[in-house]
């Protein structure tokens, strides 16, 4: 028997499978993954997410028609985004810290071999002696000398081995930063809206139907009852969706109180006031929307940028600086 598990905060996995048993090539082909560090098959990018039903059933399908049983354990409820997001940073906190051991163990692995390749041209002949053909040190001459050459490359590619721990321990150490950056918070909270926008679109929204005993193939909107079965499937989706938007809402909210995040708007900014964007430097605006501020280019057309990418303004009289 195999048991499809699917909680928001272990993602999908299945139980009960053995090595050799046929199932990896199933889950293979239904793009499931082993993870070594769990010990079990699971879905990727299943984890914080509400369960993907197709690719479960159809899973669960083809194990069956490869002769398992199987049984399906799926779970829709789902964490606050807060309880995520502490998980998630608690999860980079211990992979900076296993990184950061993983780098030190290579730094010392790496002194180590530096020390043995030293050792090894200290038990060469002293200043430089060439090998003597067919006296008796021949023999022992070559083999120091092949020895202290393969200890340098040791040596070598333990200090690459190192350099590339420390590398991706630094990386590590700044991932939550780059999460938490104003501008990456600004842009998320757009998808969101605009993610909830099209959910709530969904039940309205004009689309094929296929052909039955009474009706034609058509593209029409749906119907009340249509209406309310589209509305009931995307319900706990969009949940999901304004809890997201709502605890990164207040994390730009606490942003700009803090002073890390600026908080433009038409109340603020008028057509012909400077500001600065986040890439091309003081432009003047041409308009000034709720979403979005349109500005001058060096060109015949202008650009549209979102709110939480201005980085400056100036009032209308100010000169446009140069840089």
């Amino acid at each position: 028997m195999l048991t499809i598990t699917h909680t928001h905060e272990a993602g999908t996995m299945i139980e009960g499978t053995a090595r050799g048993d046929g199932s990896a090539e199933v889950l293979k082909a239904a793009g499931w993954r082993w993870g070594r560090s769990i010990g079990a098959w699971f879905v990727p990018n299943s984890r914080d997410r509400l369960p993907q039903l197709a690719k479960i059933n159809r899973t669960a399908e083809a194990l069956r028609a490869a002769g398992f049983e199987v049984a399906l354990e799926i779970s829709q409820e789902i964490r606050t985004t807060a309880e995520v997001e502490a998980d998630k940073i608690a999860r980079q906190a211990d992979r900076v810290a296993a990184l950061e051991a993983k780098a030190d163990r290579k730094a010392a692995a790496a002194g180590t071999a530096w020390d043995r390749e030293r050792a090894a041209l200290d038990r060469l002949p002293d200043n430089g002696q060439p090998i003597l053909i067919g006296h008796h040190s021949e023999r022992g001459h070559r083999a120091a000398i092949e020895r202290a050459h393969a200890a340098t490359g040791r040596a070598v590619v333990a200090t690459r081995d190192a350099e590339e721990a420390e590398r991706r321990a630094d990386a590590a150490t700044h991932t939550t930063a780059a999460r938490y950056n104003p501008a990456t918070v600004g842009n998320r909270i757009a998808k969101l809206e605009a993610d909830l926008r099209a959910i709530d679109r969904k039940p309205t929204a004009p689309r094929w139907y296929s052909a039955t005993a009474t009706e034609p193939e058509q593209y029409r909107a749906p119907r009340p009852d249509e209406a309310e079965r589209i509305r009931t499937a995307y319900a706990a989706r969009r949940a999901e969706l304004a809890d997201q938007l709502a605890y990164w809402q207040q994390i730009r909210a606490d942003q700009i109180e803090a002073g890390q995040a600026s908080d433009y708007s038409p109340q603020t900014v008028r057509p012909g006031d400077i500001v600065r964007t986040e890439f091309s430097g003081w432009r003047r605006v041409v308009r000034a929307s709720a979403k979005s501020v349109t500005v001058e280019t060096d060109y015949s057309w202008t650009d549209r940028i979102p709110w939480h990418k201005i980085k400056g303004h100036r009032a209308a009289t100010a000169a446009l600086p140069t840089t």
